[in-house]
């Protein structure tokens, strides 16, 4: 499959945009209630689509996984004119056929999986209906892309893994897992960028670190990004928790377009 290409499970349905009020300054366009493989496109489509139109008013456009927000200036534009515009906008863009925009980037960052590095490895696996050494596979060898960044400063939602990897969260909340810890649930890997308690499963360590203030730029990654991960051994992992310069963990960039 190819970056272009929309994903095999891509239902055949067009996703309907719905427009909402957010705050008294906002609107928001959901596209979609679960981030499956057609939404996300259309996410991207869309956000693509306003953002190259000089939309009077607007301060701030933000994608997320199933919707596209918008921030506008109160006393520039009002906002049912802000709707009157986004819905035509929407309207004219064709989301049936959206697929994700080729990559301007690939990030390839080592990872050691399981063991003490990924102590809830085991029953990711066991989740998705595969043996240890699969789960490995599918893991070094999904092209991902980061579907959005959120939660934290810098942290990537990144996916989307094969279907059977739409493993539901955690009942109970693991009460901390280290920064650069990477994490699984519904089709998606998160990379945290602080110490975190999460509901989700973790699988392995990295030592990249998504922010860091100090850094220019502070967050290295970008919405549309692809990422691969590449396996490490732990000593290699612990070697660049304790020296890593930069904090990109040994991670490497390269330009694609």
């Amino acid at each position: 499959m190819t970056p272009t290409q929309t994903p095999p499970d891509t239902p055949e349905t067009t996703p309907q945009v719905e427009i909402l009020p957010h705050g008294p300054d906002g609107i928001v366009l959901r596209l979609g209630l679960t981030p499956d493989a057609a939404t996300l496109a259309a996410v991207g489509v869309l956000r693509q689509a306003l953002e190259t139109k000089a939309l009077q008013g607007v301060t701030e456009i933000a994608g997320s996984l199933t919707s596209v927000f918008l921030r506008f200036d109160p006393g520039r534009t009002t906002r049912a004119a802000l709707v009157d515009l986004a819905r035509q906008i929407a309207d004219q863009t064709d989301l049936a056929r959206a697929t994700l925009p080729a990559p301007a980037r690939r990030w390839t960052i080592p990872v050691s999986l399981g063991g003490d590095h990924g102590p809830q490895f085991t029953d990711a696996a066991r989740a998705a209906g595969l043996t240890e050494s699969a789960a490995r596979d599918v893991i070094l060898s999904t092209p991902l892309r980061v579907l959005t960044i959120g939660f934290a400063p810098g942290l990537p939602y990144m996916g989307l893994l094969p279907p059977d990897w739409d493993i539901p969260r955690l009942s109970q909340i693991t009460p901390n897992v280290p920064r650069g810890a990477l994490v699984t649930a519904v089709r998606q890997l998160i990379v945290f960028t602080n110490p975190t308690p999460t509901g989700w499963l973790q699988i392995g360590q990295t030592a990249f670190l998504g922010f860091d203030p100090d850094r220019s730029p502070a967050m290295p990654l970008r919405a549309g990004d692809e990422i691969r991960f590449a396996p490490a051994f732990p000593s290699e992992i612990e070697a660049l928790l304790a020296d890593n310069p930069g904090g990109l963990g040994g991670a490497r960039q390269e330009d694609l377009a």
